[in-house]
Protein backbone atom coordinates (compact mmCIF):
# COMPACT_ATOMS: atom_id res chain seq x y z
CA UNK A 1 0.00 0.00 0.00
CA UNK A 2 1.04 3.73 -0.70
CA UNK A 3 0.10 7.28 0.30
CA UNK A 4 1.17 10.37 0.35
CA UNK A 5 0.61 13.31 2.89
CA UNK A 6 1.53 16.60 4.17
CA UNK A 7 4.67 16.09 5.36
CA UNK A 8 4.02 18.98 8.16
CA UNK A 9 0.80 17.66 8.81
CA UNK A 10 2.09 14.27 8.91
CA UNK A 11 4.79 15.39 11.39
CA UNK A 12 2.55 17.16 13.59
CA UNK A 13 0.51 14.35 13.89
CA UNK A 14 2.29 11.61 15.01
CA UNK A 15 3.92 14.29 17.22
CA UNK A 16 0.44 14.93 19.20
CA UNK A 17 -0.23 11.48 18.95
CA UNK A 18 3.02 10.15 20.88
CA UNK A 19 2.61 11.95 23.69
CA UNK A 20 0.20 8.99 24.78
CA UNK A 21 2.46 6.26 24.09
CA UNK A 22 4.10 4.74 26.90
CA UNK A 23 6.86 2.65 26.65
CA UNK A 24 6.89 1.27 30.07
CA UNK A 25 3.34 -0.40 29.21
CA UNK A 26 3.26 -4.22 29.89
CA UNK A 27 1.01 -4.79 26.19
CA UNK A 28 4.10 -3.96 23.81
CA UNK A 29 1.47 -3.16 21.00
CA UNK A 30 1.21 0.05 23.02
CA UNK A 31 4.45 0.68 22.58
CA UNK A 32 3.24 2.10 18.78
CA UNK A 33 1.64 4.32 16.32
CA UNK A 34 -1.64 2.69 14.81
CA UNK A 35 -2.34 4.32 11.02
CA UNK A 36 -5.43 3.84 9.07
CA UNK A 37 -5.75 5.09 5.42
CA UNK A 38 -9.24 5.62 4.40
CA UNK A 39 -9.86 7.01 1.11
CA UNK A 40 -9.29 10.92 1.71
CA UNK A 41 -7.85 10.77 5.25
CA UNK A 42 -5.19 9.37 7.88
CA UNK A 43 -6.55 7.95 11.32
CA UNK A 44 -3.24 8.33 13.87
CA UNK A 45 -4.00 6.52 17.16
CA UNK A 46 -1.55 6.58 20.23
CA UNK A 47 -2.61 5.00 23.26
CA UNK A 48 -1.85 3.49 26.66
CA UNK A 49 -3.88 2.07 29.88
CA UNK A 50 -5.12 5.64 30.97
CA UNK A 51 -5.16 7.86 27.55
CA UNK A 52 -6.15 7.18 23.84
CA UNK A 53 -5.10 10.47 21.62
CA UNK A 54 -6.33 10.47 17.54
CA UNK A 55 -5.66 12.42 14.97
CA UNK A 56 -6.40 12.79 11.01
CA UNK A 57 -6.28 14.98 8.15
CA UNK A 58 -10.25 15.32 8.63
CA UNK A 59 -12.17 14.50 11.34
CA UNK A 60 -12.62 11.11 11.95
CA UNK A 61 -16.09 9.24 13.80
CA UNK A 62 -14.89 8.97 17.58
CA UNK A 63 -15.14 5.69 19.40
CA UNK A 64 -18.56 4.57 20.86
CA UNK A 65 -19.09 5.55 24.62
CA UNK A 66 -21.95 3.80 26.11
CA UNK A 67 -24.81 5.57 28.07
CA UNK A 68 -22.22 9.14 27.06
CA UNK A 69 -23.55 12.70 27.11
CA UNK A 70 -22.09 15.47 25.57
CA UNK A 71 -21.24 19.51 26.56
CA UNK A 72 -19.78 21.87 24.47
CA UNK A 73 -17.70 24.41 26.01
CA UNK A 74 -15.75 27.05 24.67
CA UNK A 75 -12.07 25.81 24.16
CA UNK A 76 -10.34 29.42 25.89
CA UNK A 77 -12.54 29.67 28.71
CA UNK A 78 -11.71 25.59 29.22
CA UNK A 79 -8.22 25.64 28.74
CA UNK A 80 -8.55 28.72 31.83
CA UNK A 81 -10.20 26.86 33.74
CA UNK A 82 -7.82 23.76 33.54
CA UNK A 83 -4.73 26.06 34.05
CA UNK A 84 -6.01 27.51 37.76
CA UNK A 85 -6.85 24.33 39.08
CA UNK A 86 -4.95 21.34 37.44
CA UNK A 87 -1.39 22.59 39.38
CA UNK A 88 -3.09 22.49 42.90
CA UNK A 89 -3.24 18.12 42.46
CA UNK A 90 -1.34 15.54 44.75
CA UNK A 91 2.04 14.17 43.13
CA UNK A 92 1.95 11.22 45.63
CA UNK A 93 -0.03 8.28 44.32
CA UNK A 94 -1.07 6.68 47.84
CA UNK A 95 -4.56 8.69 47.30
CA UNK A 96 -5.60 7.93 43.36
CA UNK A 97 -8.58 10.64 43.64
CA UNK A 98 -6.59 13.79 45.07
CA UNK A 99 -4.28 13.06 41.37
CA UNK A 100 -7.34 13.96 39.72
CA UNK A 101 -9.21 17.16 39.09
CA UNK A 102 -12.84 16.87 40.34
CA UNK A 103 -15.33 18.13 37.18
CA UNK A 104 -19.07 18.61 38.75
CA UNK A 105 -21.71 20.04 36.36
CA UNK A 106 -24.66 21.72 37.72
CA UNK A 107 -26.99 24.30 37.44
CA UNK A 108 -25.40 24.66 34.05
CA UNK A 109 -22.29 25.58 36.05
CA UNK A 110 -18.84 23.44 35.36
CA UNK A 111 -16.76 23.72 38.42
CA UNK A 112 -12.95 22.38 38.63
CA UNK A 113 -11.47 21.40 41.91
CA UNK A 114 -8.03 19.86 42.88
CA UNK A 115 -6.38 19.84 45.86
CA UNK A 116 -3.33 17.68 47.51
CA UNK A 117 -4.89 17.97 51.21
CA UNK A 118 -2.20 21.53 51.85
CA UNK A 119 -3.48 23.48 49.56
CA UNK A 120 -6.93 23.47 47.19
CA UNK A 121 -7.74 25.60 43.70
CA UNK A 122 -11.17 25.82 42.63
CA UNK A 123 -12.77 27.22 39.37
CA UNK A 124 -16.35 27.90 37.74
CA UNK A 125 -17.40 28.51 34.53
CA UNK A 126 -21.09 29.31 33.38
CA UNK A 127 -22.10 27.06 30.38
CA UNK A 128 -25.44 25.57 29.04
CA UNK A 129 -25.87 21.73 29.76
CA UNK A 130 -28.61 19.52 31.40
CA UNK A 131 -25.61 17.32 32.38
CA UNK A 132 -25.08 16.87 35.55
CA UNK A 133 -23.06 14.75 37.98
CA UNK A 134 -19.69 14.60 38.93
CA UNK A 135 -16.20 13.14 37.99
CA UNK A 136 -12.70 12.87 38.58
CA UNK A 137 -10.54 13.30 35.84
CA UNK A 138 -6.48 12.49 35.36
CA UNK A 139 -4.67 16.05 35.54
CA UNK A 140 -2.10 14.63 32.72
CA UNK A 141 -4.50 14.19 30.72
CA UNK A 142 -6.18 17.54 31.22
CA UNK A 143 -2.33 18.94 30.90
CA UNK A 144 -1.91 17.38 27.89
CA UNK A 145 -5.29 18.35 26.59
CA UNK A 146 -4.08 22.19 27.09
CA UNK A 147 -0.91 20.48 24.58
CA UNK A 148 -2.27 19.67 21.66
CA UNK A 149 -5.21 22.77 21.83
CA UNK A 150 -4.35 24.65 18.33
CA UNK A 151 -5.46 28.71 18.94
CA UNK A 152 -7.82 28.77 16.53
CA UNK A 153 -9.55 25.96 17.63
CA UNK A 154 -12.78 27.56 19.33
CA UNK A 155 -15.29 24.70 20.23
CA UNK A 156 -14.38 21.86 22.81
CA UNK A 157 -16.76 18.84 23.15
CA UNK A 158 -16.49 17.45 26.21
CA UNK A 159 -17.52 13.63 25.90
CA UNK A 160 -18.87 11.55 29.33
CA UNK A 161 -19.45 8.23 29.92
CA UNK A 162 -19.30 5.93 33.17
CA UNK A 163 -15.05 5.25 32.54
CA UNK A 164 -14.19 7.70 30.36
CA UNK A 165 -13.93 10.97 29.49
CA UNK A 166 -12.94 12.68 25.82
CA UNK A 167 -12.14 15.79 24.46
CA UNK A 168 -12.27 16.65 21.10
CA UNK A 169 -11.69 19.53 18.28
CA UNK A 170 -11.70 19.87 14.67
CA UNK A 171 -9.34 17.83 14.25
CA UNK A 172 -8.21 15.78 17.26
CA UNK A 173 -9.47 14.01 20.18
CA UNK A 174 -8.14 12.74 23.18
CA UNK A 175 -10.01 9.80 25.78
CA UNK A 176 -9.06 9.52 29.22
CA UNK A 177 -10.06 7.13 31.70
CA UNK A 178 -11.45 8.37 34.88
CA UNK A 179 -11.01 8.02 38.25
CA UNK A 180 -12.72 5.60 40.89
CA UNK A 181 -13.38 6.79 44.13
CA UNK A 182 -15.04 9.61 45.81
CA UNK A 183 -13.73 12.84 46.11
CA UNK A 184 -13.50 15.12 49.63
CA UNK A 185 -15.77 17.18 50.22
CA UNK A 186 -13.90 20.83 49.94
CA UNK A 187 -16.91 22.94 50.37
CA UNK A 188 -16.18 22.88 54.57
CA UNK A 189 -13.06 23.96 54.05
CA UNK A 190 -13.39 27.85 53.48
CA UNK A 191 -13.37 30.08 55.88
CA UNK A 192 -17.04 31.64 56.48
CA UNK A 193 -16.21 34.64 58.93
CA UNK A 194 -12.30 35.50 58.33
CA UNK A 195 -10.58 37.83 61.11
CA UNK A 196 -8.58 40.21 58.83
CA UNK A 197 -8.96 40.53 54.98
CA UNK A 198 -6.20 42.82 52.88
CA UNK A 199 -5.98 43.81 49.11
CA UNK A 200 -2.63 43.99 47.48
CA UNK A 201 -1.05 44.35 44.31
CA UNK A 202 -1.11 40.98 42.51
CA UNK A 203 2.40 41.93 40.52
CA UNK A 204 4.21 42.92 44.04
CA UNK A 205 3.14 40.33 45.84
CA UNK A 206 3.86 37.47 43.41
CA UNK A 207 7.63 39.36 42.53
CA UNK A 208 7.85 39.64 46.47
CA UNK A 209 7.23 35.89 47.30
CA UNK A 210 9.30 34.84 44.14
CA UNK A 211 12.24 37.10 46.12
CA UNK A 212 11.92 35.55 49.50
CA UNK A 213 11.89 31.88 48.14
CA UNK A 214 16.08 32.74 46.84
CA UNK A 215 16.32 32.71 50.69
CA UNK A 216 13.59 29.88 51.38
CA UNK A 217 15.59 26.89 49.48
CA UNK A 218 17.30 25.58 52.54
CA UNK A 219 17.10 22.00 52.49
CA UNK A 220 13.10 20.93 52.06
CA UNK A 221 11.87 24.02 53.75
CA UNK A 222 9.91 26.95 51.19
CA UNK A 223 8.60 28.61 54.35
CA UNK A 224 7.80 32.66 53.64
CA UNK A 225 6.32 34.43 56.46
CA UNK A 226 3.60 36.80 55.88
CA UNK A 227 3.15 39.22 58.86
CA UNK A 228 0.92 42.86 58.77
CA UNK A 229 2.65 45.94 60.48
CA UNK A 230 0.60 48.92 61.52
CA UNK A 231 -2.41 48.36 59.53
CA UNK A 232 -1.00 49.43 56.20
CA UNK A 233 1.96 47.49 55.31
CA UNK A 234 2.68 43.40 54.15
CA UNK A 235 6.04 42.47 55.43
CA UNK A 236 7.53 39.45 53.57
CA UNK A 237 10.36 37.85 55.01
CA UNK A 238 12.32 34.36 54.77
CA UNK A 239 15.61 32.45 56.43
CA UNK A 240 18.03 30.39 55.19
CA UNK A 241 21.22 29.44 58.03
CA UNK A 242 23.60 30.03 54.83
CA UNK A 243 22.60 32.82 52.97
CA UNK A 244 20.88 34.81 55.88
CA UNK A 245 17.22 36.20 55.77
CA UNK A 246 15.35 38.62 53.22
CA UNK A 247 12.43 41.41 54.05
CA UNK A 248 10.08 43.49 52.29
CA UNK A 249 7.40 45.93 53.11
CA UNK A 250 4.49 46.32 50.18
CA UNK A 251 1.74 48.89 50.99
CA UNK A 252 -1.46 47.09 51.12
CA UNK A 253 -4.48 48.62 49.56
CA UNK A 254 -7.24 47.91 51.89
CA UNK A 255 -7.81 45.71 55.55
CA UNK A 256 -11.18 44.67 57.30
CA UNK A 257 -11.13 43.42 60.52
CA UNK A 258 -8.08 42.70 62.95
CA UNK A 259 -4.57 44.49 61.94
CA UNK A 260 -2.57 41.96 63.35
CA UNK A 261 -1.63 38.83 61.47
CA UNK A 262 1.34 36.52 61.56
CA UNK A 263 1.38 33.42 59.27
CA UNK A 264 3.84 31.04 57.51
CA UNK A 265 3.10 29.32 54.13
CA UNK A 266 4.71 27.72 51.50
CA UNK A 267 6.11 29.80 49.39
CA UNK A 268 5.93 28.01 46.21
CA UNK A 269 2.04 27.04 46.74
CA UNK A 270 1.43 31.19 47.11
CA UNK A 271 3.22 31.90 43.61
CA UNK A 272 1.28 29.09 41.92
CA UNK A 273 -2.23 30.79 42.79
CA UNK A 274 -0.97 34.42 42.06
CA UNK A 275 0.21 33.11 39.05
CA UNK A 276 -2.96 32.21 37.87
CA UNK A 277 -4.88 35.31 39.06
CA UNK A 278 -5.15 38.23 36.03
CA UNK A 279 -6.45 40.76 38.17
CA UNK A 280 -4.66 43.55 39.62
CA UNK A 281 -5.64 43.09 43.05
CA UNK A 282 -5.69 40.26 45.24
CA UNK A 283 -7.35 39.54 48.30
CA UNK A 284 -5.82 37.79 51.09
CA UNK A 285 -7.92 36.40 54.13
CA UNK A 286 -7.39 35.14 57.38
CA UNK A 287 -8.33 33.28 59.77
CA UNK A 288 -5.61 32.64 61.87
CA UNK A 289 -2.31 31.59 62.65
CA UNK A 290 -3.42 27.98 61.94
CA UNK A 291 -5.72 28.19 59.86
CA UNK A 292 -5.92 28.16 56.07
CA UNK A 293 -5.55 31.38 54.00
CA UNK A 294 -8.32 32.14 51.23
CA UNK A 295 -6.59 33.96 48.13
CA UNK A 296 -8.96 35.17 45.73
CA UNK A 297 -9.37 38.40 42.61
CA UNK A 298 -9.32 41.73 44.38
CA UNK A 299 -12.73 42.36 42.10
CA UNK A 300 -14.93 40.34 44.17
CA UNK A 301 -15.40 37.65 41.66
CA UNK A 302 -16.12 34.37 43.00
CA UNK A 303 -15.02 32.56 39.85
CA UNK A 304 -12.20 31.29 41.39
CA UNK A 305 -10.07 30.94 44.68
CA UNK A 306 -7.24 29.37 46.27
CA UNK A 307 -6.74 27.85 49.97
CA UNK A 308 -3.42 26.93 51.21
CA UNK A 309 -2.75 25.84 54.70
CA UNK A 310 -0.15 27.48 56.96
CA UNK A 311 3.56 25.86 57.65
CA UNK A 312 3.02 25.06 61.22
CA UNK A 313 6.60 25.54 63.19
CA UNK A 314 7.87 22.51 65.01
Amino acid sequence: MEFRVNKNCFHQALSAVGHAISLKSAASILSGIKIVANDNHLLIIGSNPDIIIEKAGEYPDLPVLDDAVSIEVRSEEFLEIVKRTAFAVSKNESRPVLAGVNMTFQDNVLSCVATNSHRLASSELSLETKVTGSFIVPSKSLNEWTKLMNDGEDIVHIIISKSYIGFKSNHISLFSRLIEGNYPNVIGLLPKDPKTVIAVDTIQLLKGIDRACLFARDGRSNNVHLEIVDCTKLRISSNSTECGKIEEYQTIKSIKGEGEVSITLDGYFLMDALKVIKEKEVKLSFSGAVKPVLIEPGNGAASHLHLISPVRSS
